[in-house]
């Protein structure tokens, strides 16, 4: 074929691409980042460092916000707008189920608005309170748990819980009953105990430490759990849980990141949600971790009403790539008690996962996963790609929905 027709046919195909993502574009520019709202956000914090009298030097003291985290409706409501109403469903469902959030998180919130989905995520509501549906242990930790502070679900991997800890408590969490009403670290003398049963167990390759929330333990602490993983033959990876890059990113000291640098392979797995949460902070966070050596993965949880839009993850997912953190999987939110309005369908994460293969690169698609029942396990759910299947030729539907038949032939 001649090559003014080929370039014809090219300007053609392009001309199609680039406007089957015409409307997200204009969505992007549109919709608020951390990035973008960074200045909003510097003014608030502001007004937060005023009302507690800190300086900018223990703004960022980690330890400082944790020390000072907002967990009662009299210190909330110097920040954000609260109804009497929403008063008393805070201290309602706060009778229940334990909150705080530290002051940067915080700072995230759009202090008028009631939807806003940080917010959402921190701040009780009564629908947790008057939630009779789904079960505390929705995946049965109480039953695969063969040591002490071991969680075990795969032939080859498990977690150690090493706290119930977090810089903020999440309304959507999945380990609420394990929160309490008091911080505590996983005592030694378990972790001694579940450090031994891994290296009894010549099987397991893959250990994520998590809680509550690993970042949470001293530089000390961790330290020795990673020698002590380290100095174990067959144990090949470690990996963290923490949201600290999200909720407070000033965890990430040059102290951290030296211990943890001594550590490799060692991955970091976090819960980024909105877009909202990517600021220059968190990126800064993130930036100095992959620096020293560290990979990040992003496990965001499908919640109603603040990413369950296909545009709002493609966007989350590109900023998240902007910081050197992978989007690694999508989860459908469990059944956990005082978690119902926050459960959509399974149908919303499929097209969540339509609209971002073949729309944005594959480095920002995550798997999208649903926990089995009775702790079986993690369960992907894909769109159906495969149509048919005949003895050398198969049905494909691609990601723009086109049919076309596929050779699968094996050459001899």
């Amino acid at each position: 074929m001649p090559d003014d027709v080929c370039r014809d046919i090219s300007i053609k195909r392009a001309a199609e691409l680039k406007e089957s993502i015409a409307d997200f574009l204009d969505y992007k520019k549109a919709f608020p980042t951390g990035y973008k709202e960074w200045e909003k956000i510097k003014s608030r914090q502001e007004h937060i460092k005023k009302v507690f009298g800190v300086s900018n030097k223990e703004w960022r003291d980690w330890k400082w916000q944790l020390r000072n985290r907002i967990q009662n409706v009299e210190q909330l409501e110097k920040f954000i707008q609260l109804s009497p109403e929403e008063k008393q469903e805070i201290s309602l469902t706060g009778s229940k189920f334990r909150w705080a959030m530290v002051p940067y998180y915080l700072s995230l919130v759009d202090p008028v608005n009631p939807v806003d989905p940080v917010r959402m995520q921190s701040v009780p509501s009564a629908k947790e309170y008057f939630d009779d549906c789904g079960v505390l242990d929705p995946m049965a930790e109480e039953y695969t748990s063969p040591a002490p502070a071991i969680t075990r679900r795969y032939p080859d991997r498990l977690i150690i819980n090493v706290t119930n800890q977090c810089a903020s408590y999440c309304r959507h969490c999945q380990r609420r009953r394990n929160i309490g009403e008091i911080d505590r670290h996983t005592p030694r003398k378990n972790l001694e105990s579940a450090i031994k049963y891994i290296a009894e167990n010549e099987e397991i390759r893959d250990v994520l430490i998590t809680g509550g929330d690993a970042l949470m333990l001293s530089e000390k602490t961790l330290d020795w759990i990673l020698t002590e993983l380290d100095n174990i033959p067959h144990v090949e990876i470690k990996r963290l849980g923490s949201r600290v890059p999200v909720t407070l990113p000033y965890r990430i000291t040059d102290e951290l990141c030296g211990m943890l640098s001594k550590h490799l392979p060692l991955y970091i797995n976090t819960q980024f949600n909105h877009p909202m949460e990517v600021t220059p902070d968190a990126g800064e966070a993130c930036f100095k971790l992959a620096k020293c050596g560290i990979a990040l993965g992003n496990q965001s949880v499908l919640l109603k009403g603040i990413n369950n839009d296909p545009f709002t993850m493609k966007v989350l997912n590109q900023e998240l790539l902007k910081i050197m953190v992978k989007p690694y999987l999508l989860f459908h939110a469990k059944g956990v008690q005082g978690t119902r309005h926050f459960r959509t369908k399974v149908e919303d994460g499929i097209e969540i996962m339509e609209q971002l293969r073949g729309y944005t690169s594959g480095l920002a698609i995550p798997t999208y996963i649903i926990n089995a029942p009775h702790g079986y396990g993690k369960t992907p759910m894909f769109p159906e790609y495969l149509i048919s299947m005949g003895k050398n030729k198969m049905l494909i539907r691609t990601w723009e929905k086109r049919i076309l038949e596929y050779d699968n032939i094996e050459e001899t």
